[in-house]
């Protein structure tokens, strides 16, 4: 291998991430190339990693939270000059051509460039996008604990915009990790009645001062039986099953219950737990451009930030297995600390 851009890289499924090096190439006329400086680690990571959704390309370079400094700009690039700090998440690229991207739903165009998806991601030296989806970091927004927003925190603000959550709305979000911690921020900060549903007890405190108004404990029959009809949104960000049954009862008439957590096995749906109070069952991926811009200008005026355990990318195994036992609080980013 030719000397090049230095990386971490899986050389196959469920492997150690070895140093790793490859060549860019010429840079299109409308991308961007950006000096990565930070990358958080998101479960996404993991599941790309692992080839649990049968789309990964070997070898392959994780990292879709990069946080860095454009270096290079094409000359059809708009909006981003050398110098500028930028954020850049799970989509690199999209057609700007089809009915989608057209309308302003870039993150749903089917000819999408993700970030990890056959090409190599954040946890190198350097990292490419169009120039459409790297984001000017806002004053008040710290590059050393952006990456998560561009990735968790799109997730979790999209649908409170595209869904019109109300400031009037009682709101739960289940499972306080890297996306919920970051959803109930932002719903606090939206002006909801926030309800934070874990079930780790040792999380309740912490649940608290992100903003959660009450905390309930998934695990406990009787306390999600007393909550029957209560939400006007509710927010699933974990990949594990629930008792859905017991979810979908809590949700108000007219309500919603949301999707951001990939969650593998399939969901059982009752079609009268939905009908008899119009209730709707929805999902959503990260956000499209305008909505990841507005979510970064909410968190500089609401001084909302990830709280992040930081790692030299150097150490990216050891990041990696701290996330795999679910130890993090709450998101892990890695500097880089290529020499």
């Amino acid at each position: 291998m030719k000397s090049g851009i230095r990386s971490y890289a899986a050389l196959s499924a469920g492997q150690p991430l070895q140093p790793f090096e490859y060549e860019l190439g010429a840079l299109p006329l409308d991308y961007v190339e950006i000096r990565v400086s930070h990358c958080g680690i998101c479960h996404s990571d993991l599941s790309m990693i692992d080839n649990e959704w049968q789309q990964s390309v070997f070898p392959l370079v994780p990292g879709h939270e990069a946080v860095g400094t454009v270096v290079a700009v094409g000359p059809q690039a708009k909006n981003l000059k050398v110098g500028d700090t930028v954020g850049v998440g799970w989509y690199a690229g999209s057609c700007m051509a089809c009915p989608q991207c057209l309308s302003g739903n870039h993150n749903l165009c089917p000819n999408s460039d993700q970030t990890i998806v056959g090409r190599h991601g954040g946890f190198a030296e350097r990292l490419r996008c169009h120039w459409a989806w790297a984001f000017p970091l806002p004053a008040g927004v710290t590059p050393a604990t952006a990456g998560p927003l561009f990735c968790g925190g799109a997730t979790v603000f999209t649908p409170m915009v595209e869904f019109s959550v109300r400031p009037t709305d009682r709101v739960g979000v289940v499972g306080i990790g890297g996306l919920g911690h970051l959803a109930v921020q932002f719903l606090n900060k939206w002006g909801c009645e926030v309800w934070a549903f874990t079930s780790s007890d040792a999380k309740r405190e912490e649940a608290r001062s992100f903003g959660a108004h009450h905390v309930a404990n998934t695990r406990d029959a009787a306390q999600m039986k007393s909550l029957v009809g209560v939400f006007d949104y509710l927010l699933i960000t974990v990949n594990v099953p629930l008792d859905w049954a017991a979810i979908i009862n809590m949700v108000a008439p007219r309500g919603r219950l949301h999707f951001v957590g990939a969650v593998l096995e399939p969901v059982p749906v009752a079609a009268f737990s939905l009908i008899g109070m119009q209730k709707s069952i929805s999902g959503s991926p990260v956000g499209k451009p305008a909505n990841i811009a507005a979510m970064l200008d909410f968190c500089a005026r609401h001084k909302i930030a990830p709280l992040v355990e930081p790692f030299p990318l150097s150490k990216v195994n050891d990041a990696l297995d701290h996330l795999r036992h679910g130890k993090p609080r709450y998101r892990i980013v890695l500097e880089n600390d290529f020499k």
